[in-house]
């Protein structure tokens, strides 16, 4: 009975023993990974340290920063409000001279109809009056910023002043001064869709002789182009668009209705007109290949243009100013068919004048040629170059005519281009005395 019971306490101390091995193991092992993961964070903390000497800089130039943020800030604000007082300033300057102006324009128009004074006095003040508005318009241009297009739309008035100047107009209808009421109403809003549209800083329409536009760098003739194709559409949709809703409103009711679509007429006839100047002035300057593209910009501003174009100068009044219209499409017609076969007839005839090249490369002419032709053919230009080869075949064949479609004549076109091209190359070839280059 003793026996048993000391080999089970033996039993247990052996077991007892086995668990203290398997703990004091076990304790070995988190002990070794203590170290590791001490030594791990030794080298965090050495990163930790680096980092920190590294980002010390940086935290001084984002104080530094703070600090100059601060200080614009501080200079900003009284900046904008030197800003928003010189703007008022410009506008009451604008808003204040232009009534003077005009009422004194008036009164020089009265003495003048009326000789309520001798010519002498009447000259002076006529001259007075040249000079003041010279002196106005330029100092208030010189102060006011290009806007953007946007900019450009024409102040109509509220609907108060649009209702107190129907009121005038008719009642100056009713006592025979419709002529005074006409001219004073195309005077003044000639001068406000002009001046809105000045606002765009359209420089480059003072340059319109095609003897003029051949002097002009080719990048400052594609920038005006271009500028052009904006403004016309800008003109066209928001300013004269505008002008006729009012002209409409305020002459409506005069004589049927049949004042003031014509008034209308005239204060766009002007503005029109130096459109159409420069734009005629580029359809028959220089027909250098470079300008097809742009000229076909024009075209297809034009074509895609002309269904509003008849709608907003419509009826007999707006006849003449649609003929102009047309008139500008043919000459944009002829400019762009006529660039295109001389190019032809350029390459036909090798106007390069440049020998082929000794090593046998391909020649200069023969490269420009295929990207001008690859670019023609591109989605942007195809479609306009197309219409243009058609318009001009159906004048030339008679509207009766059956032409083939667009598709074909421009094919057609090219393939001519190309094989005038085949031709020149094989011109060249001729000239090689080595038939074998090294």
């Amino acid at each position: 009975m003793a026996l048993r019971e000391e080999d089970s306490l033996i039993s247990e101390l052996n077991l007892a023993c086995s668990d203290l091995k398997t703990l004091l193991q076990a304790s070995s092992k988190i002990e070794e990974t203590l170290e590791k993961m001490d030594k791990k964070f030794d080298v965090i903390d050495e990163s930790l340290s680096t980092s920190s000497r590294r980002v010390a800089p940086l935290h001084s130039l984002a104080m530094a920063a703070k600090a100059l943020e601060t200080r614009i800030n501080r200079a900003v604000s009284p900046a904008l409000a030197l800003l928003d007082s010189f703007k008022l300033f410009v506008n009451t300057i604008s808003e204040g001279g232009e009534p003077v102006i005009q009422k004194l324009q008036e009164v020089v128009e009265f003495l003048s109809r009326t000789k309520a004074t001798d010519q002498y006095r009447a000259y002076r003040l006529r001259e007075t009056l040249v000079t003041l508005k010279v002196l106005y318009e330029t100092e208030i241009d010189a102060m006011k910023f290009d806007g953007k297009p946007d900019m450009a739309d024409s102040d109509l008035g509220t609907e108060l002043e649009i209702e107190v100047l129907r009121r005038i107009s008719e009642t100056l209808a009713v006592n025979d001064c419709l002529d005074i009421c006409i001219d004073i109403y195309v005077k003044v809003r000639y001068l406000r869709a002009a001046k809105a549209l000045m606002r765009l800083n359209p420089d480059y329409l003072k340059t319109y002789t095609p003897e003029e536009i051949d002097e002009m760098e080719w990048g400052t003739l594609e920038t005006a182009i271009s500028l052009w194709i904006q403004h016309f559409e800008l003109a066209l949709r928001t300013v004269f668009v505008s002008e006729k809703k009012l002209s409409n409103q305020i002459l409506g009711g005069i004589l049927d209705g049949a004042v003031w679509l014509e008034c209308f007429v005239k204060i766009a006839d002007k503005i029109m007109a130096v459109f159409f100047r420069f734009g005629e002035g580029v359809a028959r300057s220089n027909k250098e290949p470079q300008k097809l593209f742009k000229l076909l910009d024009m075209f297809d501003s034009l074509e895609k243009l002309k269904t509003e174009f008849s709608e907003i100068f419509e009826g007999e009044a707006g006849a003449d100013i649609c003929t102009r219209f047309r008139e500008l499409e043919k000459l944009l017609v002829h400019s762009s068919s006529k660039v295109f076969w001389e190019f032809g007839l350029q390459i036909e005839g090798n106007s390069d004048g440049f020998p082929p090249p000794q090593d046998g490369s391909v020649p200069k002419l023969v490269r420009y040629a295929i990207n001008y032709l690859k670019y023609l053919a591109s989605e942007t230009y195809s479609a306009p170059m197309a219409k243009v080869l058609l318009t001009e075949k159906i004048w030339k064949a008679g509207i009766l005519s059956k032409p083939e479609p667009e598709e074909n004549l421009l094919r057609d076109a090219i393939i001519n281009i190309m094989e005038a091209l085949q031709r020149n190359v094989e011109s060249k070839k001729l000239r090689y005395k080595d038939r074998i280059l090294p």
